[in-house]
């Protein structure tokens, strides 16, 4: 697990509410907000900072963990909702690990969104 994450979006508001929607069904919620952006954490101990760039960077590519194979589904179905577009849909991936649950989707400025459950089925 990550202590923070920090990284900046061209349109703030947008990136703001598809993190949310997206991130909801893993406990992420808003910690704080000011004036250079908003920081998301479900345990308090790890956080997700987006700051209001103005412009497109790097694309990167975010992992989170769930706790189950039904959080990365919710996820995935919620991060579409948001206005993500599908980078792989829920399932295993044996390539990976015999356990690797995840689901992948591409947020408002191109990064690509995973979350990942290293559980079996329950």
């Amino acid at each position: 697990m990550f202590d923070h994450v920090v990284f900046g979006v061209s349109d703030y508001a947008e990136s703001k509410t598809f993190f949310l929607k997206a991130l909801e069904p893993i406990g992420m919620a808003v910690v704080s907000e000011g004036p250079p952006g908003v920081e998301l954490s479900a345990d308090g101990k790890s956080s997700l900072c987006i700051r209001r760039a103005g412009e497109k960077s790097g694309h990167l590519h975010l992992a989170f963990t769930a706790e189950s194979r039904e959080q990365v589904e919710a996820f995935y179905r919620a991060a579409l909702e948001a206005g993500g577009k599908d980078n792989g849909a829920p399932g295993l991936r044996p390539s990976y690990t015999g356990k690797y649950y995840a689901a992948f989707v591409i947020g408002p400025d191109g990064h690509n969104i995973e979350v990942v459950c290293h559980e079996s089925e329950s």
